[in-house]
């Protein structure tokens, strides 16, 4: 096998590596060899055995779960049992990674778009305020979501179930994170669309509240607005 030399450093995390390593093998994330890619990924962590030990936990979560599936893609298979691709789940966390990734790029590539431009003093607004009448596309509420989950995968240590992949998958009810959504709403009247996402939250549960406050507004039973003090939105209960 060709030998890599990679630094851990080049890489936001455990996914990213496993990134690299499918586009330089050019394979499908849906067809992965996993017992080629494993040892490539076993091969680069093994040389950065002096890195930070925050740093290095993540990864090593990942090399256990890729172990995993190489030794279960090894056992020999019944006829007639049809089990499901064990390579499935790793398939659909890498495909969501990346789609997050480039949505990422592209709201960096725009960060400073306006720092040369200059703004006029605020006006002061007249009483009543009229309605709100712009409309948002889905599309903008994916991208604060995306801007959300990655500042979370940036200042967030491993979680303690990291290895719920290999033992069970977190089952989370949209119906659940809907209702929660509601007595917030019950509460407050507003929320602003980041402080629905904790940041003690796993990835399935910020998933499910997401999915939720789409469907709500679908159902038209709350409303977003863009807030330009803050650059949120501000989620809001319908009336009636």
């Amino acid at each position: 096998m060709e030998k890599m030399q990679y630094k851990l450093e080049m890489f936001e995390g455990p996914l990213d590596l496993l990134l690299h390593l499918i586009k330089k093998n050019k394979v499908s994330i849906w067809d992965i060899p996993i017992a080629q890619i494993t040892d490539q990924y076993m091969q680069i962590i093994s040389e950065a055995s002096d890195s930070d030990l925050d740093e290095m936990s993540e990864f090593l979560v990942m090399a256990s779960q890729l172990l995993y599936i190489k030794s279960r893609m090894l056992l020999p298979k019944k006829e007639e049992e049809e089990e499901e691709d064990p390579r499935e789940d790793l398939a659909r966390r890498l495909e969501e990674y990346q789609q997050y990734k480039e949505a990422s790029k592209s709201l960096r590539k725009n960060e400073f778009a306006s720092r040369d431009l200059v703004f006029r003093e605020a006006e002061k607004l007249k009483l009543p305020i009229p309605p709100y009448s712009r409309r948002h596309e889905t599309a903008e509420l994916l991208e604060a979501f995306a801007m959300i989950l990655d500042r979370r995968q940036r200042s967030k240590r491993p979680e303690k179930r990291a290895f719920s992949g290999i033992v069970g998958r977190e089952k989370v009810s949209v119906e659940d994170m809907a209702k929660k959504v509601r007595h917030r709403l019950e509460r407050k009247g507003r929320v602003s669309f980041s402080s629905l996402f904790k940041p003690e939250d796993s990835r399935p549960e910020m998933i499910a509240t997401f999915l939720a406050l789409l469907e709500m507004i679908k159902l038209a039973k709350i409303k977003a607005e863009y807030n330009e003090d803050n650059h949120d939105f501000i989620i809001i209960q319908s009336e009636g």
